[in-house]
C-alpha cells in the first residue's frame, strides 16, 4: 500500500494508530554534528589508541600490569570529574609499572524503576532532559580527560551513544541488568574497544558467559550512520569481550573459590580466562568501605600466583558517600556521588599505592 493510501486509511479509522503514548518529538543533533562541534584531537586520538592497546595486551597476558578502572559511580559535575582526573593522573606515574589506570566516566545510569538516568539524559538534573547538550558536554569532557593522558572507561547502555562517543573510549562495561539483552550483546560485538560483561544481579555466570560468546560473533542490527540516517549494521565480533565479577544474589564472588569456579566455567565454554573484579556492588555488599578489602584480597590472589584476574573496578569520588539530588541544586555537595556511595580520594590513593607496592614486590621477586 502506498503512503498516501495508508494515511487515508488511518484518517478514516477515526483514531491514531501511531505514537499513541508519545507526547512529542525533539530534534537531536546527528553524531556528525556533535563531532564537528567537539572534534577529535590528535592528542586524544593517540591516547585512546594507547589505552586500547594496553588493555588488549593485559587481557592477552602480554602486559603483566593490573587494569584499575576507578572513578565516580556516575558523572554529574564535569568540573569535579576533571578534578578527580587530575588526582588520578598525579599518581599514575608512580604506579604505572604495575597498574594501568582507567578513569571510570559513566554518563548513563540504568534505573530499576525510575530516577535520574545520567548526565546525557538530564545534564541539569532538573527534568529538562536536554540530551543534545548532555551528549555534547559528555564528549567535551571525554576529550579533555583523554588529552590529559588518562584512558577512559564507561558503560555502554544506549545503543546510539557509541556513534557519538565511541572513538574516545578505551574500555566498556555491559551492566548486570543489560548483559542478558540481545541488543547489548550485538552492540558489544561491534564496539571498537574491549568489553567486560558483568554477571547478572543473581550472581550466576551463565548469562555473562553466553553474552561473551554471543559478542564474539558477527551480527546484523539496526543503527544509525554518523549523518543520522537509519542503517543496517554488520559487525565483526569483539575478540576482547571478557567477564566482570560483581557479586550478586546476596553473595560476593571475588574470593579464591569463586575465581576458581569462574575460571572453570570460562574454560568449559571455550573462553579465555580473563576476569575483572568489580570491588563494589555485590562484592562489597553495597558498603563502599569494603572496596579496599576486596581489592586487597584480589592482590593477594595475584601475588600467590593467580593469572586470570586482569583488573579491578572501584567506585571512588573526591569525597565519600552519596547524596540525594536536592530541589535546590546549589545545595549539592561538591565531589559527592548522586548515585551509588563511593570511597573518597584519600582512601583510593592509599589502596592503589598499597596494591602497587605488593605487585612490585612480586615482580621484583619473580
Amino acid at each position: 500500500m502506498k503512503q498516501p493510501e495508508l494515511n487515508e486509511v488511518k484518517r478514516s479509522a477515526g483514531f491514531s494508530l501511531e505514537d499513541v503514548n508519545i507526547e512529542g518529538f525533539s530534534p537531536m543533533p546527528t553524531p556528525a554534528e556533535i563531532k564537528t562541534t567537539a572534534p577529535l584531537t590528535e592528542a586524544a586520538a593517540a591516547n585512546v589508541a594507547k589505552g586500547r592497546t594496553a588493555v588488549k595486551n593485559i587481557l592477552d597476558g602480554q602486559d603483566d600490569r593490573l587494569i584499575v578502572i576507578t572513578g565516580p559511580c556516575s558523572i554529574h559535575d564535569p568540573k569535579a570529574a576533571l578534578d578527580y582526573a587530575e588526582r588520578l593522573l598525579s599518581i599514575s606515574d608512580h604506579i604505572s609499572e604495575t597498574i594501568f589506570p582507567i578513569m571510570r566516566v559513566y554518563f548513563e545510569k540504568p534505573r530499576t524503576v525510575a530516577g535520574w538516568k545520567g548526565f546525557i539524559n538530564d545534564p541539569h538534573m532538573d527534568n529538562s532532559f536536554n540530551m543534545a547538550e548532555g551528549m555534547l558536554e559528555a564528549r567535551k569532557l571525554l576529550l579533555k580527560i583523554n588529552e590529559m593522558g588518562l584512558a577512559v572507561g564507561t558503560e555502554a547502555l544506549d545503543p546510539f551513544s557509541p556513534q557519538y562517543l565511541g572513538e574516545l573510549i578505551s574500555w566498556y562495561a555491559i551492566g548486570a541488568r543489560t548483559t542478558e539483552s540481545q541488543t547489548h550483546r550485538e552492540m558489544a560485538s561491534g564496539l571498537s574497544a574491549p568489553v567486560g560483561f558483568k554477571n547478572g544481579t543473581d550472581g550466576l555466570l551463565a548469562t555473562s558467559i553466553n553474552a561473551i560468546k554471543a559478542s564474539l560473533h558477527s551480527h546484523y542490527f539496526l543503527g544509525i550512520y554518523e549523518n543520522g540516517q537509519s542503517s543496517i549494521i554488520k559487525t565483526k565480533g569483539n575478540a576482547y569481550s571478557h567477564l566482570v565479577l560483581r557479586g550478586g544474589g546476596g553473595r560476593p564472588n571475588f574470593d579464591t573459590v569463586s575465581i576458581m569456579l569462574a575460571e572453570k566455567e570460562l574454560e568449559k565454554a571455550g573462553l579465555e580466562k580473563r576476569i575483572i573484579v568489580d570491588c563494589s556492588h555485590g562484592n562489597s555488599m553495597k558498603n563502599p568501605a569494603l572496596q579496599p578489602f576486596v581489592l586487597k584480597d584480589c592482590i593477594t590472589q595475584i601475588v600467590n600466583g593467580n593469572t586470570s584476574i586482569c583488573g579491578v573496578m572501584l567506585e571512588s569520588n573526591i569525597h565519600e558517600g552519596n547524596q540525594p539530588i536536592p530541589e535546590d541544586l546549589s545545595q549539592l555537595k561538591y565531589g559527592v556521588s548522586v548515585t551509588d556511595a563511593c570511597i573518597d580520594w584519600e582512601t583510593t590513593e592509599h589502596a592503589l599505592r598499597q596494591a602497587h607496592r605488593k605487585l612490585l614486590d612480586k615482580k621484583l621477586n619473580d
